[in-house]
């Protein structure tokens, strides 16, 4: 029952009807990338394939529906229901683009119908997640990354915002029932409620240490960072090394991370623990990191929180689940905005790259047409704008997941689909990267699939 009471709506109009076996295909996309990005990160493919499979009406979804006004003929189609249709995308870590048919089901409109929700609300969310952490990630560089960001998320979506962040390209996650489900590595340091329980800074360091030998990261902020905070823990780090032992690193939380990092940073090495690590918390986003990174601020790790797990500052991914076939015939949403109409048919993506195997195009293409015959792409809103193709290496990015409600892909560990995120990054050029003004990657149609779009226009238009 995780869906829209309208689904239930619409699929008991279909049933009553006479429509249940109505054939149907619907496209999910999105019109805009978030955070004025250049690019998208697809994420949540994994576990929507996982919750479809489990996607019935068990005894209790009946009991309830029977008491919603729903008619008993429906309800007791649906005593019996499961997904049995086809569904079609990328690779999850795939970088994608506005207005591309990035997830493709066909089957029944009963069935393509009531996923609507499920797709939308696990695609949406963890491919905004996913985005924000790979801008994160391209700030950082090579430091550490970490997803603190569980208490500011909302509700359960932790689950799977966390998920998303390690696909985006963090490290670690505060979340330790993410990291149990999704075999990730969990990890955290010590709040300021340590420090402030002992009678003094020192001592609290002390205990801490001796309970954490092997991976002790002390939090440095809670009364003064650089007269009281860096220097017990170089006292306790002496005391470690004394017994064979290595702390591990500092936490900064407050203040001007810039000067403070640089200041402990020579605390640090003049005490001759050039080892000790600086870590970086509070308020973190990609812009800040990016300017601590350009100001040389010595520090080897971040953890985000707030602006990661809810994709701050855009607070949803604005993906659409739309209607482009049904009993074989194309079907077109139309809008007086051209960019809001959407696109008729069965469709593919194909991902072209230039000489260096950096992305160049992507088209949107009917699937009946050969990939290899296309030779240029034209744009959607301004059909007199062409791109050519010709000479280019090319690629189908949608494949078949699931046959006849059956799973043909086998599943994959978090940080294999984040290694393929990671590849996929260094193949979009630079200029798609940057945070301000992010060069536009070029999407078109075919010719046949932009004929089809005109000529239902046309049709429409011409029916009044």
């Amino acid at each position: 029952m995780f869906l829209d009471h309208y689904e239930l709506t619409m699929a008991e109009g279909y049933f009553l009807t006479g429509r249940e076996n109505s054939s149907a295909n619907f496209d999910y996309f999105f019109r805009k990338n978030p955070f004025g990005s250049g690019f998208t990160v697809f994420a949540g493919l994994q576990d929507l394939v996982e919750m479809i499979q489990d996607f019935n009406f068990d005894s209790y979804a009946i009991d309830y529906l029977y008491k919603g006004g729903f008619r008993d003929s429906f309800i007791e189609y649906l005593r019996g229901f499961s997904f049995r249709g086809n569904l079609y995308a990328p690779k999850e870590g795939e970088v994608v683009f506005p207005e591309e048919p990035i997830l493709r089901v066909e089957g029944t409109l009963i069935e393509t119908q009531l996923l609507e929700t499920l797709i939308l609300n696990t695609l949406n969310f963890q491919s905004l997640i996913a985005t924000k952490a790979s801008r994160l990630r391209h700030s950082a560089g090579d430091r550490g990354l970490m997803d603190f960001g569980m208490r500011r998320a909302q509700g359960w979506g932790a689950i799977h915002a966390s998920r998303a962040a390690v696909i985006g390209g963090v490290d670690s996650t505060s979340n330790v029932l993410s990291a149990f489900l999704y075999d990730m590595i969990s990890s955290g340091t010590q709040a300021h409620s340590w420090i402030q329980s002992f009678d003094d800074e020192l001592t609290a360091f002390r205990k801490f240490t001796e309970t954490h030998p092997n991976n002790s990261v002390l939090l440095v902020d809670t009364y003064d960072t650089l007269k009281s905070g860096v220097p017990h823990a170089i006292v306790v780090a002496k005391e470690m090394e004394a017994r064979g032992q290595k702390l591990l690193a500092i936490r900064l939380d407050s203040g001007d991370l810039a000067y403070i990092s640089k200041s402990a940073r020579k605390m640090l090495d003049e005490a001759g623990l050039n080892d000790v690590k600086i870590l970086a918390s509070n308020q973190l986003d990609e812009f800040l990191i990016n300017s601590l990174v350009q100001q040389n601020a010595p520090i080897d790790g971040f953890g985000v929180g707030t602006s990661l797990i809810t994709g701050q500052k855009d607070a949803a991914l604005d993906g659409v689940y739309k209607l482009s076939l049904v009993d074989n015939r194309p079907t077109i949403k139309l809008s007086e905005d051209i960019s809001k109409m959407t696109l008729p048919g069965k469709k593919k993506i194909v991902r072209y790259f230039d000489e260096s195997n950096k992305f160049y195009a992507d088209a949107i293409v009917l699937v009946e047409e050969n990939e290899n015959e296309i030779d240029s792409v034209f744009h959607p809103q301004h059909a007199n704008k062409k791109s050519s193709l010709k000479g280019l290496k090319r690629e189908v990015l949608t494949s078949k997941v699931i046959e006849n409600g059956k799973v043909l892909v086998g599943e994959k560990t978090i940080n294999e689909i984040s290694a393929y995120r990671k590849f996929r990054i260094s193949q979009l050029p630079d200029e798609h990267k940057r945070f301000e003004f992010p060069h536009i990657y070029k999407v078109g149609l075919s010719n046949d699939l932009l004929k089809m779009r005109d000529q239902l226009f046309t049709e429409f238009n011409q029916k009044g």
